[in-house]
């Protein structure tokens, strides 16, 4: 095989401690819009600002409505070829950690193991709980949102929200922390999926190719990486062609 996903295979195939960085562009295979694309968020209607969510009745009510949207339209959506792809690079050994911008949840429902994962901007997959923090199942939730038009609350009182990084939320310590550590130990990095514009999420990836590591991005359309002299090998395609030939040929 030659070409972009031989380029690619042939540094996976010589890597040990890989981070796989993923965004929007790596869950489009499993009916998920980008959120940048056409169908997107960003473009088809403004999000909730967190801050406008604590403070505002009526801002709790459009933010679950568009949660309760967003799952009736995306949440039974399957982890695609790319998902499996990365957890082949797990089952290899060669795997230091994921981190993806993505909150659909399907790297771990691929089989990503959380020791290996890290949910940047957190997980539509559960709700939270804003004063006390404790997570639950949404599915009851969306129930008494749907039947009450009511935002449901937490026991406590508290405010339940997808457990999610909303505009205006601070992202988790915890969670940037284990980041920037897998990126400090990573000897490639690979960007795939992400127009790399959202920081400080966008610069763990660069964090990675500052202390030596081989950095790959690969996106169809521009990123806020290129041209970067950290980046070692620029892929412009499909990631869903791209990927999972470069794994399947690197792992032979």
């Amino acid at each position: 095989m030659t070409g972009p996903a031989a380029a690619l295979a042939a540094l996976v195939a010589g890597a040990a401690r890989i981070l796989v960085f993923t965004g929007a562009g790596v869950s489009t295979a499993s009916g998920i819009p980008d959120y940048r694309g056409p169908q997107g968020v960003w473009n088809t209607r403004r999000p909730v600002d967190f801050r406008d969510f604590m403070r505002s009745a009526e801002a709790r009510r459009r933010y679950w409505q568009q949660k309760w949207e967003d799952h009736n339209a995306f949440g039974w959506a399957p982890p695609n070829a790319v998902h499996h792809a990365v957890v082949d690079l797990e089952r290899a050994g060669k795997m230091e950690m994921v981190v993806t911008q993505n909150v659909d949840g399907l790297h771990a429902a691929a089989g990503t193991t959380p020791a290996k994962l890290v949910e940047i901007h957190g997980t539509a997959r559960l709700v939270e709980c804003l004063r006390c923090g404790l997570r639950s199942d949404p599915m009851q939730h969306f129930a008494t949102f749907h039947e009450t038009g009511e935002c449901p609350r937490c026991d406590c009182g508290g405010f339940l929200k997808s457990a999610t990084i909303s505009f205006g939320q601070n992202l988790r310590g915890d969670d940037l922390a284990r980041a920037y550590a897998a990126a400090e130990h990573a000897d490639l990095v690979i960007a795939m999926g992400s127009s790399l514009v959202v920081y400080p999420a966008a610069d763990i990836p660069l964090r990675a190719a500052a202390g030596g590591a081989r950095y790959v991005v690969v996106n169809r359309g521009e990123t806020d990486h290129d041209g970067n002299r950290l980046v070692t090998l620029r892929i412009d395609g499909d990631v869903g062609d791209i990927v999972p030939a470069a794994v399947r040929l690197a792992l032979v």
